[in-house]
């Protein structure tokens, strides 16, 4: 598939002879398993446009981790960097084994100078966590994010076995574990993904129910080729329940911080977003695949096949070599990457384009506005509000946006 933007057309090579300069990765991701126990129906790797993973070996070899390992301590050095972060990913990583899990995170930190703190994350949708394995984790310094979406009803409706049952139950009894004073510094919280037709106040609830020390809503990933389902009486379903979330989590005596919604008011009140889905600072990611591909961020597998590709591989590229790749760059350099209809939008410093991976469109790449792009402007605008009545209400002064 020949993609226009930014493949063809972002000029790289002129934007550093103008002084542009890339920002060092801050975050690897490692699919250290490319296979999964379970089959969500709405997952990008298995069920989107790219299904590379096929192709891929189901673990991480041991010279490919080890390789790995030496690129990140590598870029460490070369940008003297204070503080990483790494994810075990898959897939689902916790088909090797917490043991195994903790024998992957010595050797990144063996692999890294002391002069740098290494946060070791990973990413499970917590079906197979047991005490053993949690206290496995917990002994590694590895912080578990649970894959979880809200309600029993609503999870089992699409996080399934292979067989078809539900997950909730099993989950459920992972995130009580996670939860207990002597496991909770291993809990780093759960992702959920926005299913519309069901209730977003609910949602938050039973996520808080959880007790968990963060939280994340995420949009399914969906394109202007693969658009996501909505009827022509609900043009912004996506937003109206993001809407609704927000105000259980805003009106939330004491809130569980949630990233897209802490993120929206940080960009209201002049600040920066530590999202993916909003807000123009430049994304500090990388992927490492199973087979040592290096490779962008894999929600671009839900656009097509290669999406994520870069061409380079830990065995013989640094990963300094990604930080020129044309879809790297194009995520790094904020209002340039919008294309017309974005840059023109008032609220475009706040949205930021939505994430990369939504503006997609087959034959013009990716230089166009979110295919969430009427649900955004309705999420931020509704948040616009709550944030001046809140500024009001303390100080007497209006907030600018």
């Amino acid at each position: 598939m020949t993609v226009v933007w930014p493949d063809r057309d972002l000029d790289v090579t002129a934007l550093l002879a103008a002084g542009w300069r890339p920002t060092p990765f801050h975050e690897v991701i490692l699919k250290v398993h490319q296979r999964c126990n379970l089959a969500c129906s709405y997952c990008y790797v298995y069920e989107h446009a790219d299904q590379s993973w096929r192709n891929r070996p189901a673990r991480m070899p041991d010279e490919v981790f080890t390789a790995a390992a030496a690129r990140v301590g590598e870029h460490v050095r070369a940008h003297d960097l204070r503080r990483i972060r790494v994810i075990l990913h898959g897939g689902e990583p916790m088909l090797l084994g917490a043991a195994r899990l903790g024998r992957l995170a010595a050797g990144l930190r063996a692999a890294l100078p002391d002069s740098c703190e290494l946060r070791v994350g990973m990413q499970t949708n917590g079906v197979l966590l047991d005490e053993r394995a949690v206290r496995e984790l917990c002994r590694h310094g590895i912080t578990v994010a649970v894959s979880v979406d809200g309600v029993a009803e609503a999870h089992d409706r699409h996080r399934v076995t292979h067989a078809g049952k539900g997950t909730f139950a099993a989950v459920s009894r992972s995130l009580d574990l996670l939860a207990r004073p002597e496991h909770r510094a291993a809990f780093g919280g759960l992702l959920c993904t926005v299913a519309p037709d069901t209730d977003p106040v609910a949602c938050y609830r039973r996520l808080r129910a959880f007790n968990p020390p963060a939280m994340d809503f995420l949009l399914p990933h969906a394109n202007w080729g693969a658009p996501p389902r909505r009827s022509a009486d609900a043009p912004t379903v996506f937003g109206d329940w993001l809407i609704g979330a927000f105000d259980a989590w805003y009106e939330d005596p004491a809130p569980v911080p949630v990233r897209l919604f802490e993120s929206l008011v940080d960009l209201l009140l002049g600040g920066a977003s530590r999202s993916e889905q909003v807000g123009l600072s430049p994304a500090a990611m990388i992927v490492v695949e199973s087979d040592g591909a290096i490779e962008q961020v894999d929600a671009l597998k839900s656009a097509y096949p290669g999406a994520c590709a870069t061409g380079l591989h830990v065995g013989c590229d640094d990963l300094d070599a990604a930080l020129t790749h044309p879809g790297v760059v194009a995520r790094q350099i904020g209002l340039a990457a919008l294309g017309e209809q974005c840059t023109g939008c008032p609220v475009r410093r706040v949205c930021g384009g939505g994430h990369y991976a939504h503006r997609f469109r087959p034959g013009a790449g990716f230089r166009n506005p979110s295919v969430y792009c009427e649900d955004l402007r309705r999420l931020i605008e509704h948040a616009l509000v709550r944030v001046r009545a809140a500024a009001r209400a303390l100080t007497g002064a209006p907030v600018a946006g």
